[in-house]
């Protein structure tokens, strides 16, 4: 899966963030996330993977159900969801570094066929009304 950056102009705001996907947690970030929200997925959230569990209960996701993860950074909550569940998971941020860990995270899960990655911002989201079965949107800065 190829991801692009439509948002490649330097845009100081958005610098912070591109650097700390630029760097892969270390042990003691590991641990501590660990620790905190009972997963590994590299994560800067506090989303815990008993509120995920019960956001996929919440959500009535499965098998077909189609899931937009917006502000998705590695791939937290979205695609424990899809590995979770069985559906297919939509994830978009504004950092490609962010994105692009997404989608080395979802071929490490084995869900690249039911994953898909998007550049984009919030406000401009390219999917037509009713795309979608559930949204979440978890440990977003705006």
């Amino acid at each position: 899966m190829k991801v692009t950056d439509p948002l490649a102009e330097d845009d100081s705001r958005l610098d912070e963030f591109r650097q700390r996907y630029r760097m892969a947690p270390d042990e003691a970030t590991r641990q501590i996330e660990l620790a905190v929200t009972g997963g590994d997925w590299g994560v800067y959230g506090y989303t815990t993977v008993d509120q995920a569990r019960r956001l996929a209960e919440a959500l009535h996701l499965g098998p077909g159900s189609r899931l937009l993860d917006v502000g998705c950074g590695r791939g937290w909550p979205g695609l424990y969801l899809a590995v979770e569940t069985g559906c297919s998971v939509v994830m978009t941020d504004v950092p490609i570094e962010g994105v692009g860990r997404a989608v080395a995270r979802a071929a490490t899960e084995g869900v690249t066929d039911r994953a898909t990655a998007v550049v984009c911002r919030a406000p401009a989201l390219p999917f037509a009304r009713g795309s979608f079965d559930a949204v979440v949107h978890t440990d977003v800065l705006c």
